[in-house]
């Protein structure tokens, strides 16, 4: 009985150190991301007169989550390399082997933390960084890009709002397809410069050529006239596929909660929802991809015991993360343009890293 309390002191004991020392270090990152972005956003500003600092520090804040939920892992590798170290600095860690603690029992304590952080991060953190970013984007849109061309997609379908020339207006369409360049039942309300409406076209079709809208079996509904009948029919347009695509909805704006569902909607709309699998299989895997940074960590952490050469062990261990996080880009990348399935490019470096870890460490432990 006395064992079981000690190994669940231990264990406590181990975590909080590990948790501690990632989130100061976490802070750390997320206080120096803050200061560069928000001076990138100043610096972008600069053309912008009208713009206010304040608008700009919220927008940096806003931003803020999104952008440190990258350097997680990192924080994860250098938090544990530090809390590692520092019970072995303190012969902490010769105590424990003398007593008959093994590297699996020493490490378990983080991996726990670490894959209920992972856990977290998806599960709430993520959801509150994705409105916040959906919020940044709107602003960095309106006051830094001057972009007024919007899309939104939705269970009845397309929704795009479109400057054009003197006014405005808005396009729904049951359907897409040929990548965004043909819309199938489409709907385009008329719109003034003053949000007065002036009329709306319906068509069987409409296809995005340079320049306009070139639509099939058009009724044209003035809001003071008659309907009229076109077979063809061209509605200016500003917009190019190009601009289509660029006002899909990012990825890092919508809750993983609500993926699944955008999933099911884009591909219903007849766009490829490829990228957004993609990012949702990447969120799954972030508790596995943390728990890899933690071996990553023990793996170099546990060696300066035995071996010596602390400065050397360090640049490793940093090394190593950065491979693994190089990695995972490639595979994300690859996964993007179609080399990969979503799910292998987004599981695999946390998977392969993991393995490549324990492998070392059963050497280490048990030669």
């Amino acid at each position: 009985m006395t064992s079981v309390n000690l190994s669940w002191t231990l264990s406590r004991y181990l975590g909080r150190q590990f948790f501690v020392t990632v989130l100061i270090t976490f802070g750390v990152f997320l206080c120096l991301i803050y200061m560069i972005d928000l001076v990138e956003l100043t610096r972008r500003a600069a053309s912008h007169k009208d713009i206010a600092f304040s608008l700009l520090a919220s927008m940096a804040a806003l931003h803020l989550p999104t952008i440190g939920s990258d350097t997680l892992p990192f924080a994860v590798l250098f938090g544990g390399m530090a809390a590692f170290m520092r019970v072995t600095r303190n012969n902490e860690l010769v105590i424990m082997r003398a007593a008959g603690v093994s590297v699996w029992q020493f490490m378990l304590p983080a991996l726990a933390v670490a894959f209920l952080l992972g856990t977290f991060i998806v599960t709430i953190y993520n959801p509150v960084a994705s409105a916040m970013t959906e919020r940044y984007t709107q602003l960095e849109a309106k006051y830094l890009r001057g972009q007024t061309n919007l899309l939104a997609v939705s269970a009845n379908g397309l929704w795009l709002r479109q400057a054009d020339g003197d006014g405005l207006s808005v396009v729904h369409a049951q359907r897409v397809s040929e990548r965004g360049l043909r819309l199938e039942d489409v709907t385009i309300f008329l719109y003034k410069s003053d949000d007065s409406f002036t009329g709306r076209i319906d068509a069987k079709k409409a296809d995005l050529e340079d320049g306009y809208w070139a639509l099939q079996n058009a009724w044209i509904s003035p809001a003071n006239d008659r309907p009229r009948h076109y077979d063809t029919y061209q509605q200016p347009t500003t917009l190019t596929l190009t601009k289509v695509q660029e006002s899909f909805a990012d990825a890092d704006t919508i809750s993983f909660w609500d993926l699944p569902h955008f999933i099911e909607m884009a591909e219903s709309a007849g766009f490829s929802a490829k990228g957004y699998r993609l990012h949702f299989y990447d969120l799954l895997a972030t508790p596995i991809l943390l728990c890899t940074m933690v071996l990553v960590g023990c793996v170099f952490s546990l060696r300066t015991s035995r071996l010596g050469g602390l400065v050397q062990l360090v640049v490793g261990g940093v090394i190593s993360g950065f491979l693994l996080y190089f990695l995972s880009d490639l595979s994300l990348a690859l996964g993007k343009s179609g080399v990969l399935p979503p799910f292998l490019a987004a599981w695999s470096p946390a998977i392969v890293g993991m393995l490549l870890g324990l492998a070392v460490l059963f050497h280490l432990e048990d030669g």
